[in-house]
C-alpha cells in the first residue's frame, strides 16, 4: 500500500478553456480515518463537462488550493466503522485523489452484477447513464416511433442516450459530433441513423439535411448554435431536453442563441432542463432496464486514461473532444476485470 497520497486542487479561475497551469498535484501523508469513517483507495475517477463550469467563480463550485470533487470508485482499505468493511468496492464523490476518506452516508455500496465492469459505474450505469435514462424517460417521455435530435452525440451522455433511444423505440435518430471518425462510430456502432460533423457549416442547415421532416425531441448537450437550430426543426408539440452547454463552458463572451421565440408558442414546445441529482430516486429503475442488456446488446463507449497522474491530461482531452463516449481514468495497477464487489 502506498504511504503517501496524491490530491489534485485548482489553482487559479480559467478565462475561457483552462490548462494544465490551472491545477497542481499536492503530495501528503496518507490520512488516518477516524472512529465511524474508512479509508478508500480510489481505483477509478470520472471526467466530466460539468467539472468545467464549477471552475468558475459560482455557488457550489471548485475552491481554489482544495481538493476537487469527483464521481469515483475505491477499495476500503482501513475502516473503523463496521458498516464499511475493508475489501468492500464502493462510489463516492470525493474524486480527484488516490485516497479519501469517508463516512457510509458518503459511499454508495455497489451492487454485484454478473459480467457487469466496475467502469460501467462511472458510466452507462453511473451518473452518465443515470442522465440519458431520466432526460429521455422523465422529461422527453420519449414514445416509440419519435424521431431524436442529440448534440454532442460522441460524448458520454450522447452515447448513453443514442443507446437507450433505440432501445426505447425511438424512430430517426440523429445526432451531432466533432469528427467524421466519431459520426462514423455513433452510426456503425451506437445506432444512429444520420451524424453531422457541426464544424462542416451553420447548423441549422446540417440538421435540416440529417432530418428533413423535422424532430420530435432534442437533447441538447451544447446549447448555442445547435440549440437554436433544433427549434426551428421541431414540430408541434416537441420536447427539448437542456442537459449541458459545454460550447459556451469556455466561451462565456459568446452570445446566446438566436431562435424565432414564436416558435415555442406556435408549436407548443416544451423545454426543460434537467440535473441528475434530482432523480436519484431512479438508480434502481435504471439497473432493471440497462444491466440485463449488458449481456451484448448494449455495449460501454468509453475512453480510458491510465494512471490518476493523467487525470488533468484527461479533462482537458474530453473538454476540446479527444473522447468518444465516457471518459474515466483508470489506476495503473488496475486491470479491465470485473471487480469483486458487494453482494
Amino acid at each position: 500500500m502506498n504511504e503517501t497520497a496524491l490530491t489534485v486542487h485548482q489553482t487559479a479561475r480559467p478565462h475561457g478553456f483552462p490548462t494544465a497551469e490551472h491545477f497542481t498535484f499536492v503530495e501528503s501523508t496518507l490520512p488516518e480515518p477516524p472512529v465511524g469513517t474508512a479509508l478508500v483507495e480510489n481505483l477509478y475517477w470520472s471526467v466530466d463537462p460539468y467539472h468545467r463550469e464549477m471552475m468558475d467563480e459560482m455557488p457550489g463550485g471548485f475552491g481554489l488550493h482544495a481538493p476537487l470533487e469527483g464521481r469515483t470508485i475505491g477499495r476500503v482499505i482501513a475502516s473503523r466503522t463496521p458498516r464499511l468493511a475493508e475489501g468492500e468496492i464502493v462510489f463516492h464523490r470525493q474524486g480527484w485523489r488516490t485516497h479519501a476518506v469517508v463516512t457510509p452516508e458518503e459511499v454508495r455500496q455497489l451492487p454485484r452484477f454478473d459480467g457487469v465492469p466496475p467502469t460501467a459505474y462511472l458510466g452507462i450505469l453511473g451518473g452518465t447513464g443515470l442522465t440519458a435514462y431520466v432526460g429521455l424517460t422523465r422529461i422527453a417521455r420519449l414514445q416509440e416511433g419519435e424521431d431524436l435530435f442529440v448534440s454532442a452525440a460522441a460524448g458520454g451522455v450522447g452515447t448513453a442516450t443514442g443507446r437507450f433511444a433505440r432501445l426505447l423505440g425511438a424512430g430517426r435518430l440523429v445526432g451531432s459530433a466533432g469528427s467524421a471518425a466519431k459520426a462514423g462510430h455513433l452510426t456503425r456502432e451506437v445506432g444512429y441513423d444520420a451524424v453531422f460533423d457541426y464544424h462542416d457549416g451553420p447548423a441549422a442547415d446540417l440538421l435540416g439535411k440529417a432530418a428533413p421532416d423535422g424532430i420530435d425531441v432534442f437533447v441538447d448537450n451544447v446549447g448555442g448554435e445547435q440549440l437554436a437550430a433544433a427549434v426551428g426543426a421541431m414540430r408541434e408539440f416537441g420536447r427539448i431536453v437542456r442537459i449541458g452547454t459545454i460550447s459556451q463552458y469556455n466561451t462565456p463572451d459568446a452570445p446566446p442563441p438566436r431562435f424565432d421565440y414564436a416558435d415555442i408558442v406556435e408549436k407548443s414546445l416544451r423545454m426543460e432542463g434537467s440535473l441528475v441529482s434530482n432523480y436519484r430516486d431512479v438508480q434502481e429503475e435504471l439497473y432493471e432496464f440497462a444491466v440485463p442488456l449488458q449481456s451484448g446488446r448494449l455495449a460501454l463507449d468509453e475512453t480510458v486514461v491510465d494512471g490518476f497522474e493523467h487525470i488533468v491530461d484527461a479533462f482537458l482531452a474530453m473538454l476540446r473532444g479527444g473522447n468518444t463516449g465516457k471518459t474515466i481514468v483508470r489506476d495503473r495497477m488496475e486491470s479491465p476485470k470485473e471487480l469483486a464487489v458487494a453482494e
